[in-house]
């Protein structure tokens, strides 16, 4: 193979912490259209001048800019002479463009030419000039969505104190299964996973010799069963999650990646699946998880439920539960021809009466609901009590801020507890 010496020329990007960067961006990576002007469906925010603010603002406030690096851009030129205001700007500008192209290179990002747009601003003689972010878009790439949700774990396990990641342990003790308790008399049936020391000391007590070895002399280590479980987030997309001056769906995504990243990683026997609810509810591949946003009004809590359960009654697993991230009461219902029945003031005894049912009906199937909630309306509350109360659930009182720690938690522990 013939290889190519180029000479190494340095760039202000090789001063940069690029990781440290990709994650003060992941607001605008994971941008759930908070802050649109009302309308969900406004992808304003995925333009390649988006990107571009985005990235000085992370400069400049985030700080991932280091002094040294502030120091060659703002500072006086090698001749000791000070930069005009204009180089400064060039230089910076060159530094954000190094920056865009770095993230186009490691496969972070993608600008898939829009051609009909650049047609029709042609047309109209006011298409953007040359070089500049104008209508060119960029799409996130599966490959920053996996660096993101790494990020996202590492750092809400940093925050919840030290933690070990392992597998779901049980009461229970088994012969074939890593040992960890005390050894046992060897009984037909268990796994020959025999335990030496144990073995030899009853054979040296019964025959004062190690040479004879007998059937009830065996000794085998006992261990600790591991479980596996089947997992359904269930992820509350309706307009109220950005409304009220906060955005509540952007961190509730990125704990799910979060999450996903952590049974991918440390619980490969488990399975994770997606489903958000809305007006209506449908199941999303994992993958789509960070390019997901809010979607219509309504919250069919009965609908997201069904499809859950529909999805963990095919699972084989020693536990099933769902997770439930909500902020807002159930107002919708999908009626039997197809119809969403709507009633935006929430807590409709129709809506509330359906729901309690398909929570029994998970109960039934020996599915447990675990209910993140993102507001503490009294009425709302009484609710989720309810749903903890029929299902063995526990219900969790918590913030954007706090929540991944809890689900994280959650998850590992396994414990039963009240958080309010």
């Amino acid at each position: 193979m013939r290889y190519c010496y180029t000479k190494y020329l340095p760039s202000l990007i090789d001063e940069l912490d690029m990781d440290d960067l990709m994650a003060k961006l992941s607001d605008l990576l994971l941008s759930s259209g908070f802050g649109d002007g009302g309308d969900p469906f406004d992808q304003g925010d995925r333009t390649m001048q988006a990107l571009h603010d985005a990235i000085l603002e992370a400069l400049f406030n985030g700080g991932v800019l280091p002094p040294d690096l502030f120091e060659q851009l703002f500072g006086k030129a090698a001749d000791g002479q000070d930069r005009s205001m204009q180089e400064q700007v060039d230089q910076l500008e060159q530094l954000v463009q190094q920056i865009i192209d770095r993230m186009k290179k490691s496969g972070y990002v993608t600008t898939p030419p829009d051609l009909d747009i650049a047609r029709a601003e042609r047309a109209r003689g006011n298409g953007p000039r040359e070089g500049e972010p104008g209508h060119v878009r960029f799409e996130v790439t599966d490959k920053a969505l996996d660096f993101l949700g790494y990020r996202a774990l590492r750092d809400l396990l940093g925050s919840s104190g030290h933690s070990s990641a392992g597998r779901h342990d049980t009461r229970d003790l088994s012969t074939g299964i890593e040992a960890s308790g005390a050894p046992k008399p060897y009984e037909f049936g268990d796994t020959l996973n025999l335990d030496a020391t144990a073995t030899i000391l009853n054979t040296v007590q019964r025959t004062g010799g190690p040479a004879d070895v007998g059937y009830e002399d065996l000794m085998v280590a006992r261990g600790e069963y591991q479980s596996s479980c089947a997992t359904v987030l269930m992820l509350d997309c309706s307009h109220s999650m950005i409304l009220y001056g906060e955005d509540r769906f952007t961190p509730a995504k990125r704990v799910a990646m979060a999450l996903s990243h952590l049974i991918r990683t440390q619980f490969p026997g488990d399975t994770l699946h997606a489903v958000l609810f809305h007006d209506s509810a449908e199941e999303i591949p994992i993958r789509e998880l960070g390019r997901v946003r809010v979607g219509p009004y309504y919250t069919n809590t009965r609908e997201g439920l069904r499809v859950a359960r529909r999805i963990l009654e095919r699972q084989r697993k020693d536990m099933r539960q769902i997770v439930m991230i909500t902020d807002g009461k159930p107002s919708a219902l999908t009626q039997p021809d197809g119809r969403i029945y709507k009633n935006p003031m929430g807590l409709d005894p129709f809506v509330i009466g359906e729901t309690l049912r398909e929570v029994a009906a998970c109960a039934k199937s020996g599915i447990m609901i675990n209910t993140f909630m993102l507001a503490r309306d009294y009425d709302l509350v009484a609710f989720v009590r309810r749903v903890t109360a029929m299902c063995r659930g526990k219900a969790y009182f918590t913030t954007p801020y706090t929540l991944g720690e809890y689900v994280l938690m959650d998850y590992m522990d396994k414990k039963t507890r009240m958080v309010h």
